[in-house]
């Protein structure tokens, strides 16, 4: 099978306070908007030319609420210390502290934090490997 393009797609109740953590924080860019597609308003955000993107939608008249658990996580693997660095220092300087992580392994070589939606991210300084 050849690479995949994986979109995650997310409802939110707020989209436009979502831009900030994933534009300025984790330094994605907007990619796409849309209002009013069948009753969803919604917007795309990554890396250009990365084979991910995230989309995040809200319905028209329907509440999506926030994140059922802490562990709802997208890990993003930064090796490179001063790549990882540079990320984190990024988020905290666009007002997002690290949270505890709910698991604790993610504490060891990583920071966590939780989008306005209760959702979270990890950037963990290790390289990706199974």
């Amino acid at each position: 099978m050849n690479a995949a393009t994986l979109r995650i797609a997310r409802p939110s109740d707020d989209i436009e306070a979502l831009v900030p953590f994933y534009r300025d924080g984790l330094g994605f860019d907007v990619l796409y908007r849309f209002a009013d597609h069948d009753g969803f308003d919604g917007i795309m955000l990554g890396s250009r030319g990365a084979p991910y993107h995230l989309e995040f939608t809200k319905a028209h008249g329907h509440a999506a609420g926030r994140a059922p658990t802490q562990e709802n996580l997208l890990i993003f693997y930064l090796p490179d210390l001063p790549d990882w660095q540079a990320a984190v220092d990024r988020m905290e300087a666009v007002g997002y502290s690290p949270v505890p992580a709910f698991n604790a392994y993610w504490d060891r070589h990583g920071r966590t934090f939780e989008d306005p939606d209760g959702y979270r991210i990890v950037l963990q300084n290790s390289a990706w490997g199974i």
